[in-house]
């Protein structure tokens, strides 16, 4: 056995009540609790992005083809979708569904209330799956094989703001030449909670219906929406489609079409790096005034090793050893209390969020557990390095003067 860690083994051993006994209880609770912080910080990180942009994809797709053009306006300048990336997606690799669709801008008008609204159509490739978690009341429009949906799915906004419900009848007015309305019903209502985006004044209808408003033929949609594999992929796979893609074309992110979002929440990953580094410093401070009162209190002990012979090296791994076992229990314990935490707020949802505020309704939790192995490398290796420097201190003490200090 190697006789530093032996020394260090012996000398934590001490009674129930000791001085030594409390120093090392708080040294493993600052260690437990900065790591418990840490785990959860980060969890609670991802999971809040994780679901902000999944209720953003769910909407809007990874990536978006349109037509070039510089007009700002809500309804896109339409192209036909009969394209390679439209037709056979498999093609490219990276991208796993594509979907066609088209904005057009309207008046919603019921006996009380008028709001202008966005009528997103879609076609029968919309990936339901995805947007299912976001309907909240009914169902989402059933696509006939040839006639159009008279359908529509409408936020929980629109509908508390126009007094509608699942099964009414709402009438939309398209201002155009020559102007046109259609009476609709509605099958589903859906929340997002990102009402300046989407729930605010996004419906959505069938495709056709905007074909046939806006005298369009069956191949011809304002975009395309793409879905990719792996979401650390996007650019790479945007890339790829405006390689080969036609000249008139464009191929944009989400993440750019939405980045003040995107941005927010790449603003809360600084945030959080920030606490970790407040909690990795207020970990070491204690723990370089713990290693020195144990040291202090020692003193009379490294006089006697020194003075039979033992070097600095062999005193100071003692003390190393011993911060080394109070670091492995604190990381101990603060695993199982950040994971217990995290564990009761993803089962329960004990924290509840303003959804209004913060798009979701409770504190999310996504579990990734490498980031929860680098927390823990990342701690044990600082707080480790950091114990050098107190028990430099031993280097400095005298073996005749030790022996006497009291």
């Amino acid at each position: 056995m190697n006789l530093a860690y032996f020394i260090a083994k012996r000398i934590s051993r001490q009674q129930k009540g000791g001085f030594s006994a409390t120093i090392h209880k708080i040294a493993i609770l600052s260690i437990s609790i900065g790591l418990a912080a840490a785990i959860v910080a980060f969890l609670i990180m991802h999971g809040f992005q994780e679901a902000v942009k999944k209720k953003m994809y769910s909407f809007s797709g990874h990536l978006a083809v349109n037509a070039l053009s510089y007009n700002n306006s809500l309804e896109e300048t339409p192209f036909s979708f009969n394209i390679n990336l439209y037709n056979d997606p498999s093609q490219f690799e990276g991208v796993a569904h594509v979907q066609e669709y088209a904005h057009k801008t309207g008046l919603l008008k019921t006996e009380e209330e008028i709001l202008g609204v966005v009528v997103k159509g879609v076609s029968r490739r919309f990936d339901t799956l995805a947007f299912a978690e976001t309907m909240i009341e009914g169902r989402f429009i059933h696509f006939p094989d040839s006639a159009v949906a008279n359908e529509v799915v409408i936020s929980r906004v629109i509908a508390n703001k126009m007094k509608l419900k699942v099964g009414d009848d709402m009438v939309v007015h398209f201002f155009q030449n020559p102007p046109r309305l259609r009476k609709l019903s509605i099958t589903g209502i859906y929340e997002t909670n990102l009402s300046e985006y989407f729930d605010g004044k996004m419906v959505i209808s069938d495709l056709r219906m905007v074909q046939r408003l806006n005298d369009w033929r069956d191949s011809i949609a304002g975009g395309l929406e793409v879905y990719v594999k792996n979401v650390n992929k996007i650019e790479a796979v945007g890339q790829n489609i405006h390689d080969a893609i036609d000249y008139d074309l464009q191929v944009t992110t989400t993440a750019y079409k939405y980045q003040q979002v995107f941005q927010w929440l790449e603003l809360i990953s600084r945030q959080v790096n920030i606490l970790l580094v407040i909690i990795l410093t207020v970990i070491c401070i204690n723990m370089i005034s713990i290693v020195l009162i144990l040291v202090m209190e020692r003193t009379q002990m490294i006089g006697m090793l020194k003075a039979m012979g033992a070097g600095n090296a062999l005193v100071r791994n003692i003390f190393i050893s011993n911060g080394v076992n109070l670091i492995i229990r604190g990381l101990i314990w603060g695993n199982v209390l950040g994971l217990g935490l995290c564990y009761l707020q993803y089962k329960f949802k004990l924290i509840p969020l303003n959804a209004h505020d913060y798009y979701i309704a409770y504190v999310p939790i996504s579990w990734h557990w490498d980031v929860v192995v680098l927390l823990n490398i990342l701690m044990f290796a600082v707080v480790s390095t950091v114990l050098l420097l107190p028990t430099a201190v031993i280097a400095r003490i005298r073996p005749i003067k030790a022996i006497k200090f009291d």
